[in-house]
């Protein structure tokens, strides 16, 4: 109780200290979740990729390495890639999954916060992050900084959950996540907020024509969004130019 005590307490800045308690079952309560779409949903960022070779790759909020993997796995136009998160225990998750693949040369893990994007401005062809922006203090600082690391002609992927427009599909989607995602975290984490939050984040974050603004006030140009799942998630994407 202590845990879960502490962790209502957090704010978004601190919540890498929440995903630090969960990380021994995030990957397994991730996929037990979304019945295992959230893995088709990174593959999906693949296809959004610069149309350029040898891409250099960023990934915020990187956690356990999943999207940099995935897009690994999926583009063989990605010629390197790092990612930066402040949760060591989800990186040291990554780092083993990374090592059992061999791939320790092409992707590395660094601590650090996506407000303070610890690398030089146009570093990278492509940054991407998923379901992490909606966890940042101030998104917008974030998407600034995303542009600022683009080099001119890169891209900015941003997978987030949205909420689906059609009413019957959004009430169904708001029960599973309000009561039984909540629910199957407390009894296989321990961990009940960690969970209720999730809801409570995708419920408030700004999505669709929202998201555009915050997107079009940081620089970005020829966004667009690629609705997945009848609208509960939405991959973005903008160009710096």
């Amino acid at each position: 109780m202590n845990n879960l005590k502490s962790t209502k307490t957090l704010s978004k800045s601190d919540s890498w200290r929440m995903f630090d308690d969960i990380s021994p079952r995030y990957d397994f309560l991730n996929h037990l979740i979304s019945f295992g779409m959230h893995l088709s949903f990174r593959d999906k960022m693949a296809e959004y990729l610069p149309l350029k070779q040898s891409l250099k790759l960023l990934d915020l909020a990187t956690g356990t390495a999943e999207v940099l993997i995935r897009l690994f796995k999926k583009s063989p136009s990605v010629q390197s890639a790092c990612g930066i998160d402040l949760s060591d225990k989800m990186m040291d998750i990554g780092r083993k999954k990374i090592a059992s693949l061999g791939w320790q040369e092409r992707i590395t893990l660094h601590h650090g916060d996506a407000h303070q994007i610890p690398f030089n401005d146009r570093a990278f062809d492509a940054v991407t992050i998923a379901f992490g922006i909606r966890n940042m203090e101030n998104p917008r600082h974030v998407l600034t900084e995303m542009l600022r690391v683009l080099d001119n002609g890169g891209r900015a992927l941003i997978l987030e959950f949205s909420l689906p427009r059609n009413s019957v599909v959004r009430n169904i989607y708001l029960f599973y996540l309000r009561y039984l995602v909540p629910l199957m975290g407390v009894l296989l984490t321990g961990h009940y907020y960690a969970y209720r939050y999730l809801n409570q984040t995708v419920e408030t974050f700004p999505s669709g024509e929202a998201f555009y603004a915050l997107m079009t006030d940081a620089g970005f140009k020829n966004i667009a969004a690629h609705p997945l799942l009848f609208g509960a998630a939405c991959i973005y994407t903008g160009d710096k130019i």
